[in-house]
C-alpha cells in the first residue's frame, strides 16, 4: 500500500470508530437517569458517610442555564466511549494487523478480542476505587464550610479516572503485542523488570487523578501483576519462535551450540577430505599424480 492508500485505510477506520461511539452514545442518552444515578452513587454514598461521621456536608450543582444539557450529552458521550471500546480497539489494530505475518495476525486477533473486556474491566476497578478517593478528598473539607462541587468538574474527574484505569490494563497487552511482531523480547522485558515496576507505580502515581494513595496502589498492583503475566507470555513466544526458526536467540551468550558430524565418519578424516577436494585439481584423484603439498599453497 502506498502512503496515501494507508491513510485512506487510517481514515476508514477512524470513521467506524467514531460511529460506533456515536451510536452508543445515542443509545445510552435513553437510559440517562440510570447512568446518572450509577455515577452520583460514589458521591453521595461518601457524603452520607461524611455527613454522619464529621458532620461534613457536600452537594453536586449546575451553575449554567445551559448545564443539564450539557450533563446529558457528557454522561451520554462517556457510555459510548466505554461501552464501545471493544469496536473502537479493534478498529485501531485492524489497522496495524495486515503489516503482520500469518502466525503473528492469529494470536493478535486473539489478544484483540481480549482488549474490550480487559479495558472494561480496568473501567470497572476504577469506579470500586472510585468511592475511595472522593471520600478521603471530601473529608479534607472544614465541618463549618459546605463543599458544592460543580456536576461538570466531578464528571471531568470521573471520566479522567476511569479512562486512566481502562487505559492502563491494555499497557501489557500490547507488550505482547510488540513482543509477538519482534519488537520486544521476553529476555529485555525480564532485564528492565524491576526499572519497569518501578515506573508502574510512578505512572500510578502521575496518572490517578486523586492524591491519595489508596487509588494509586489499586492502579499500580494490577497493572505490575499484568506486566509479570506479559514477561511469561513474551518469553513462552520467544522459545517456540526459536524452536520453529532454529534462531540462537534463545541461547545464552556464553552457551556452547552442539556441532553435527555425519555417522560413520571421523571428525579429522571429513577435514582431510574437504582440504583434498579444495586443492586437488584432478576430479579423479589419480594415485601416480604428485601430492599436493599443503604448505606450498599455504
Amino acid at each position: 500500500m502506498t502512503l496515501v492508500e494507508h491513510l485512506y485505510e487510517l481514515r476508514s477506520r477512524l470513521f467506524k470508530a467514531v460511529l460506533a461511539i456515536v451510536l452508543v452514545a445515542i443509545i445510552s442518552a435513553f437510559f440517562y437517569d440510570e447512568l446518572f444515578a450509577l455515577l452520583s452513587e460514589p458521591f453521595f454514598s461518601q457524603v452520607r458517610r461524611l455527613a454522619e461521621e464529621r458532620d461534613i456536608q457536600a452537594e453536586l450543582t449546575i451553575n449554567d442555564v445551559a448545564g443539564p444539557l450539557i450533563l446529558r450529552l457528557k454522561i451520554a458521550l462517556v457510555s459510548g466511549l466505554v461501552l464501545s471500546s471493544p469496536i473502537w480497539l479493534w478498529q485501531i489494530w485492524a489497522f496495524i494487523l495486515p503489516g503482520l505475518h500469518h502466525n503473528e495476525r492469529r494470536w493478535s486477533t486473539l489478544f484483540a478480542f481480549i482488549a474490550g473486556p480487559l479495558f472494561m474491566g480496568g473501567v470497572a476497578l476504577g469506579y470500586f476505587v472510585l468511592p475511595k478517593g472522593i471520600g478521603i478528598l471530601l473529608d479534607f473539607t472544614p465541618v463549618d464550610v459546605a463543599n458544592l462541587v460543580e456536576v461538570d468538574r466531578y464528571l471531568n474527574f470521573i471520566l479522567r479516572m476511569l479512562l486512566v484505569f481502562g487505559v492502563s490494563f491494555e499497557i501489557p497487552l500490547f507488550i505482547v503485542l510488540l513482543n509477538l511482531a519482534g519488537v520486544v523480547s521476553g529476555r529485555a522485558l525480564g532485564e528492565h523488570r524491576s526499572w519497569i515496576i518501578v515506573g508502574v507505580f510512578v505512572f500510578a502515581a502521575v496518572a490517578t487523578p486523586s492524591t491519595d494513595p489508596i487509588s494509586m496502589l489499586f492502579l499500580a498492583l494490577p497493572l505490575a501483576g499484568l506486566f509479570l503475566i506479559s514477561e511469561v507470555i513474551a518469553r513462552l513466544v520467544d522459545r517456540r519462535r526459536a524452536r520453529r526458526e532454529h534462531s540462537y536467540d534463545g541461547y545464552d551468550d556464553d552457551e556452547a551450540s552442539p556441532l553435527t558430524v555425519r555417522d560413520g565418519d571421523d571428525a579429522g578424516d571429513h577435514e582431510d577430505d574437504d582440504w583434498d577436494d579444495d586443492w586437488d585439481d584432478d576430479p579423479d584423484d589419480d594415485p601416480d599424480d604428485t601430492p599436493v603439498d599443503r604448505n606450498d599453497h599455504a
